[in-house]
């Protein structure tokens, strides 16, 4: 296998052997055969699309398969096969598509060579002959034949497609899709099929994969306020509470909030894990008073806090790891999360959480309450700019110094207690605000305030990236200035490939001078690294000492 889409990639170079995340070999080869295979269909769809036709079916199933090769996604290679297969049949009526459009326009069908490769490949019946199969289409491929730089720009936009599937799928889970950002996907999948190698037309799509992400970004944003209503400031409790338990963890509202609705009288209380925190902001979400509190922190600690959580679990969307034997009978995966052997809740309108509940009465419980300590979460661009005014007058006074968002991807790798460290050493005349599962690194720590507003404002989840860049262009606005002249600095740190299209979002808003760690992506060339460094300035964190230095002066 070779693998480098992830921030802990092995050696800094690529997992050759097995995933850092806990892939294995066969899985890899597998993802790679899939998206081999929405490449092919995205081939017919495009060229479907230019002729006036397109299919919402072909759109989903793209969508849903991008998010299904995400790390920590789908860990069970029989499962994987199955979406292999399935794209082979999606390939199928997207070749129709396109055969019938072109004859309802009079054109003739295009011989060219990458269309009778879509048309011809067909997934092998046997398991081994597909693995195999997945090995041949393996990134070591592009890599050898195309070069690091041509290769690595492929890869950034494969991977930034990646992360906005996963944000587009959660958007239309909850009713909220535009059919242009589906016409992005196939026209960048099929520039990706026809094997496009000029550097500044892939420079150019990785820019816009950015600008479709921040679309998506909003989507799921009028999708999450419209359904569960605006995130307000919220205490939330971080110690656990006496009776039976269920930990939800990932980032799918819909799938808590219709456990929440199936628990509601049955003496269960519900925690949030990981991503599933800023739920507790959102009023329709909160108002179940058997949502208690959240328990732990983030994803790569889940092992540990799992097996010590003396009830069910359920895993929502990615960030799994693989389970340990002592709790593998109380864990649950829905949506396309999955792991081997592992109850895996099916769709459902609504979904059937059954098993789950009856895991949880099962289990002991917590057999008491431990002290009460809380953190505040619930500050979207809602709840801040409701509060602009006074943000305002606090920066034209002095009072508020900077602003750092320090926010992104958490992880195991060695190197982040510099979010800590640098969060710590923040002077207390600056807000931080954050956002993602990084934000556990420093979460729990008392900042305090300045004249009534608090030095460290949670913003929510990743895709809550929406919810800053809007905060930073209304103050630019306030201010009559652009975002890169505002007292802001961008602390970002990366795991996955969500945090990648977040990231090419930015650089298409030519935010500037963002430090990024703790490594910086194996899969972006040095000639290409230089290009980020000389027009966006793009840099890797040092220590929190000499980056505070920089910025503060």
């Amino acid at each position: 296998m070779f693998c480098y889409q992830c921030e802990q990639t092995a050696k800094g170079t690529g997992c050759t052997a097995f995933g850092a995340c806990g892939k294995d070999p066969e899985t890899a080869a597998l993802q790679d055969l899939l998206v081999y295979g929405v490449k092919a269909i995205s081939a017919f769809a495009h060229r479907a699309r230019q002729l006036g036709a397109s299919d919402h079916e072909i759109d989903r199933f793209v969508i849903e398969a991008l998010f299904t090769t995400v790390t920590n996604v789908n860990f069970d290679p029989r499962s994987v096969a199955e979406w292999v297969y399935r794209a082979a049949t999606v390939r199928d009526k997207a070749k129709k598509l396109y055969e019938e459009a072109c004859a309802a326009s009079g054109q003739e069908t295009c011989g060219c060579k990458v269309l009778q490769e879509a048309a011809a490949w067909q997934p092998a019946s046997d398991l081994a002959e597909l693995i195999r199969q997945g090995e041949a289409a393996s990134i070591e491929r592009y890599i050898e034949k195309l070069g690091p730089d041509v290769a690595g720009l492929q890869q950034l936009l494969t991977y930034g497609l990646k992360g906005t599937a996963a944000y587009a799928d959660h958007a239309a889970i909850l009713g909220q899709e535009d059919d242009s950002v589906c016409a992005f996907f196939h026209e960048a999948l099929s520039a990706l099929a026809d094997g496009e190698a000029d550097v500044n037309t892939l420079v150019g799509l990785n820019l816009r994969c950015g600008e479709v992400n921040l679309r998506v970004m909003e989507l799921l944003d009028t999708a999450h306020t419209s359904t569960f209503g605006h995130p307000e400031p919220t205490s939330v409790r971080v110690t656990p509470v006496k009776g039976k338990a269920i930990l939800v963890s990932g980032h799918d509202l819909k799938d808590l909030k219709q456990l929440l609705e199936q628990t509601e009288g049955k003496g269960i209380n519900i925690y949030t894990h990981g991503e599933m925190l800023p739920a507790h902001g959102y009023p329709e979400l909160k108002k179940h008073k058997h949502l208690v509190g959240n328990y732990g922190g983030a994803w790569q600690d889940q092992r540990t806090e799992f097996e010590a959580f003396p009830g069910a679990i359920l895993m929502t969307t990615n960030c799994l790891q693989k389970p340990k034997e002592s709790y593998q009978a109380r864990i649950f995966t829905t949506g396309l999360v999955q792991w081997p052997n592992v109850v895996h809740i099916p769709d459902g309108n609504p979904k059937d959480f059954t098993p789950v509940i009856e895991a949880a009465l099962a289990a002991d419980g917590f057999p008491e309450d431990e002290p009460e300590k809380t953190i505040t979460v619930g500050f979207g661009h809602n709840a801040v700019m409701s509060v602009a005014g006074a943000v305002i007058d606090a920066v034209k006074s002095g009072a508020i110094r900077h602003f750092f968002l320090i926010g992104g991807c958490d992880g195991a790798k060695p190197g982040r207690n510099y979010y800590t460290e640098f969060a710590q050493k923040v002077p207390e005349d600056c807000v931080i605000l954050t956002l993602a599962c990084g934000k556990y690194r420093f979460n729990k720590l008392d900042f305090g305030d300045i004249g009534g507003i608090p030095r460290l404002l949670d913003i929510g989840q990743c895709n809550d990236a929406y919810s800053a860049i809007q905060i930073a262009l209304a103050l630019a606005k306030a201010f009559d200035t652009d975002a890169n002249s505002l007292p802001l600095s961008l602390i970002l740190s990366w795991y996955e490939q969500k945090a990648v299209c977040i990231l090419l979002t930015l650089l298409h808003l030519g935010i500037k001078n963002m430090k990024l760690g703790p490594s910086l992506p194996a899969f972006v060339g040095p000639n290409v690294l230089n290009v980020l460094v000389e027009n966006f300035g793009l840099a890797p964190i040092k220590t929190p000492d000499e980056d505070l230095a920089e910025i503060l002066g």
